[in-house]
């Protein structure tokens, strides 16, 4: 399973990471993450062992030449042979649907798996990505949410397991940077959609989209008028990647400042796909957040990074790969 993964050179010199691992590269944005990285002419070895990521997603980069995906836990032991310039540690479930099934692996990997991934970048001499999220601010009591906002999340909630398990990781990896002089950086990223998302996966989007497309009724959690700050996987993988290559060692919001209630989201999705279906309204989860808007100033001024992908764009491209999903399983 761990065999050898050939280190090429390539006529390029200027290209930068040269060799990247993706933990969890067979996520919904591992995924993306691992294509990105290729297209800008960058060695990829993805790491997953495929219990919420699916092969499916890297089916669209297998025959590329200089991509290679290796199935392993990263809670366990592995080795990657040869030098690498780029860790981008993604691997956790991201889903409630998944994280509550599994709130112990989702919190060995934000741990054990956060330090491998560290050790890992710590023998290579690489620099280190952290994939956070926006679930560090919990419930803010702060809105927008910046970068120096401590947050509002309940320790022994449900969601704690993957709030508390980022939360750690961030310290983690400063922890790492401040003793071992680790070139790393945290990206703290917020509510993302697009292509390659589970249908089940339990999120907003996917959900109102498959239950649209089925005219089933659409569950929008209590009254709706939660907000949400939704941003498309192309722009979001933009971010991300030039904070890894920015040398900034965040923590730093990438994410869309446009605020959507979960209600408006749920009448744009009916709006387009056509649909039928009317809204149900269902029991709000536990510590489910009221506001969520990020403060991406910061990537403003540092990268000059600016989503551009409009949520009515967005929300059609997505509901095209849903579709063309359900036909292909029809």
């Amino acid at each position: 399973m761990h065999d050898m993964f050939e280190v090429r050179m390539y006529a390029d010199e200027g290209v930068w990471p040269r060799r990247a691992v993706v933990t969890g590269g067979a996520g919904f944005l591992g995924s993306h993450v691992c294509e990105a990285l290729l297209d800008g002419g960058s060695e990829v070895l993805c790491l997953d062992n495929f219990v919420t990521g699916t092969p499916v997603n890297l089916a669209p980069l297998a025959n590329r030449a200089r991509f290679r995906s290796i199935q392993c836990d990263i809670t366990g032991y592995f080795h990657v042979p040869g030098p690498v310039d780029l860790v981008l540690h993604m691997a956790c479930p991201a889903s409630p649907v998944d994280y509550l099934k599994m709130p112990i692996e989702t919190l060995e990997v934000g741990a054990i798996g956060t330090q491998h991934a560290l050790d890992l970048a710590r023998e290579k001499g690489a620099r280190f990505l952290l994939a956070s999220t926006s679930e560090v601010y919990g419930d803010p009591q702060v809105h927008p949410q910046p970068e120096d906002y401590w947050g509002h999340v309940n320790p022994v909630g449900p969601r704690a397991v993957y709030d508390e398990a980022k939360r750690y990781a961030e310290a983690l990896t400063t922890a790492y940077r401040n003793s071992y002089g680790i070139d790393t950086t945290i990206v703290r990223i917020f509510n993302t959609y697009g292509p390659r998302m589970r249908p089940h996966d339990g999120r907003a989007v996917p959900t109102f989209i498959r239950q649209a497309l089925a005219g089933e009724p659409l569950t929008v959690a209590g009254d709706g008028l939660q907000t949400r700050s939704v941003c498309y996987v192309d722009d979001l993988v933009d971010g991300v990647l030039a904070l890894a290559r920015s040398g900034h060692p965040g923590p730093m919001n990438i994410g869309n400042p446009d605020e959507l209630t979960v209600l408006q989201i749920a009448e744009d999705v009916i709006a387009a796909t056509g649909s039928r279906s009317t809204i149900r309204h269902v029991e709000r989860p536990v510590d489910d957040p009221q506001v969520r808007r990020p403060d991406t100033s910061l990537a403003e001024q540092v990268l000059g990074w600016q989503p551009s992908v409009s949520w009515a764009e967005g929300l059609r491209s997505t509901v095209s790969w849903f579709s063309q999903l359900e036909l292909r399983r029809a």
